[in-house]
């Protein structure tokens, strides 16, 4: 019986996976729709503080993660309000607090995302973003929803608007 168990809820965490994959070009879409409406720094520090929160979901941040995280914020449409090196200068300083002092480097992190706490737009984006980040090697894994689902407490939005 364990063992169906485990296969009923494997099929069901799959299905979940492949319907928010299915969503994404929708999501860059209404991204790219509200655009213009995210350009503070409060979105700015919050979707650099998820990309490293997601990016250490496993507890280690591989230099091949960090340039796959970095090439997406240099590529992204929605981020591109912001200058490029900043960015990455923020979501390095995030990951090496992370790397460093996992127990204060996350609670920054978490109050960095929590700036868009009461910004529905940005609480959104900055989820939406967290999940693609997690998506974006194809396999978004329990550790990465545990820490999206994270992030969502921090900016107060329910994760299962997202399916999450």
């Amino acid at each position: 019986m364990a063992f169906l168990n485990r296969l009923i809820s494997n099929a069901t965490n799959i299905g979940r996976l492949m319907d928010l994959m299915d969503k994404a070009p929708q999501w860059r879409a209404q991204l790219l729709a509200k655009k213009n409406e995210l350009r503070g720094g409060s979105f700015r520090d919050a979707s650099m503080g998820m990309c490293a929160l997601v990016a250490a979901a496993d507890g280690t941040i591989d230099p091949a993660e960090r340039m796959r995280v970095a090439g997406l914020i240099g590529s992204d449409p929605v981020l591109q309000n912001f200058p490029t090196d900043e960015l990455r200068d923020l979501f390095e300083d995030n990951c090496n607090r992370l790397v460093g002092d996992p127990a204060f480097g996350r609670a920054h992190v978490l109050q960095q995302i929590g700036k868009a706490a009461g910004k529905p737009t940005e609480a959104h984006a900055v989820v939406q973003i967290g999940i693609m980040i997690g998506n974006a090697d194809g396999n978004f894994d329990q550790n990465e929803i545990a820490a999206v689902r994270e992030a969502c407490q921090a900016l107060g939005v329910d994760p299962q608007q997202f399916g999450i």
